[in-house]
């Protein structure tokens, strides 16, 4: 598929992986509509897109809300025509072990409140199906083709103290094959579905880790380093024009052997 043209919507796009497929992507000359809840976040990398020529534009959007998704779709309609890239990276992450023990009685001491079980599952799952169904919707009707994002993790597979976001990261990876079968027995063609699996990214956040922590993360990694943010940009500029990649969960991981975490 031509990118240049192409219009994107990427929530979580001020900050971290999205603002790194925001500026990809608006290098291919692809337009941004960039959905976000901090607006210096947007304005900046509005501003950043502008500089160097793309077009772009963004919006404060809550992922959970069904109007406010709505409406940032419109938002990319009015602005730029048609919708025909949605990537969801806006996420939270609210780690804790389901139960912590003293370690004197043994006696559970401390849980995972319900409470930050449901924050991660209502951005991360319920933020992005909205955000896919929304654009979706527009996509079928007036036959827009595209691809459809999601971000899943290589914690997919079980990251220990993050039974609430491996809970999300795993559901993720699960849509495209099931997107695409329903697209394909309602004969709907030219809409593609497609999850990136990152591996530990040098984000802000990341890399203001204990480093001592940090250290035993990098040592799991064959690359032996921490994956750029621009190399999921890469993955995701890849997957978007290339028409063959469909239904499937990539990882950008750099070797990642989860094992090792646990030792």
């Amino acid at each position: 598929m031509e990118l240049r043209g192409a219009v994107a919507v990427i929530t979580g796009g001020a900050s971290g992986i999205g603002e790194a497929i925001a500026l990809r992507l608006a290098k291919d000359g692809v337009s941004i509509v960039i959905g976000d809840m901090n607006q210096v976040g947007i304005d900046r990398v509005v501003a950043d897109i502008k500089k160097a020529g793309g077009k772009a534009v963004g919006t404060v959007t809550n992922v959970t809300d069904d109007a406010a998704v709505g409406a940032l779709m419109d938002c990319a309609v009015r602005e730029f025509g048609q919708i025909n890239f949605v990537v969801p990276c806006a996420g939270i992450i609210k780690d804790g072990l389901m139960l912590s023990t003293d370690k004197e009685t043994g006696k559970v001491k401390k849980f995972l409140s319900t409470a930050d079980f449901r924050a991660v599952v209502e951005v991360n799952l319920i933020g992005s199906f909205i955000t896919l169904r929304e654009a979706a919707q527009r996509m079928v009707d007036n036959k827009w083709k595209g691809c459809l994002f999601t971000i899943s993790s290589i914690q997919k597979e079980g990251g220990i103290g993050q039974i609430n976001y491996s809970s999300t990261k795993a559901a993720v990876a699960l849509w495209p094959k099931i997107l695409v079968g329903e697209f394909h027995m309602k004969g709907i063609t030219g809409i593609r579905v497609v999850s990136i699996a990152p591996g530990y990214v040098g984000t802000p956040m990341v890399k203001g880790m204990d480093q001592g922590a940090l250290a035993k993360i990098v040592q799991g990694v064959n690359l032996g380093r921490l994956i750029e943010p621009g190399e999921i940009a890469d993955a995701v500029a890849f997957a978007s024009a290339n028409d063959a990649v469909n239904a499937t969960c990539i990882e950008v991981a750099g070797g990642m052997i989860t094992g090792l975490l646990a030792k």
